[in-house]
């Protein structure tokens, strides 16, 4: 009868992806070529895994996947870079600046 067996917890498979080689590459790309470059450590979502966000100083930015808040700590640690928990810190000004700019730039045919 089972009454008192336990319910098996369902699985939600992840529609997501972990961080790869050309996710590190990305991010270590972005960091040579800008100035000022912060790490901001996003959590995970119902939706996507944990993803670092950098900023460079003029508030242009990107984003990927990382191996965990622990990955984008070490992460960041190698790169020499200062890194943030944006539940604790927020996203910078610059940041929203630059993309009040990008809104307001005309279209390009």
């Amino acid at each position: 009868m089972g009454l008192f067996r336990r319910r098996r917890q369902a699985t939600v498979p992840s529609h997501d992806r972990a961080a790869d080689r050309g996710d590190l590459d990305h991010l270590e790309n972005f960091i040579r070529s800008r100035r000022g470059v912060e790490a901001y450590i996003e959590p995970r979502t119902t939706v996507t895994e944990t993803t670092v966000i950098l900023i460079a100083d003029d508030g242009e930015w990107t984003r990927r996947r990382i191996d965990g808040p622990d990955g984008a700590r070490r992460f960041a640690y190698r790169m020499g870079i200062p890194v943030y928990d944006v539940r604790l810190m927020g996203y910078p000004q610059r940041m929203r600046d630059f993309n009040e700019r990008r809104k307001r730039r005309p279209e390009r045919s």
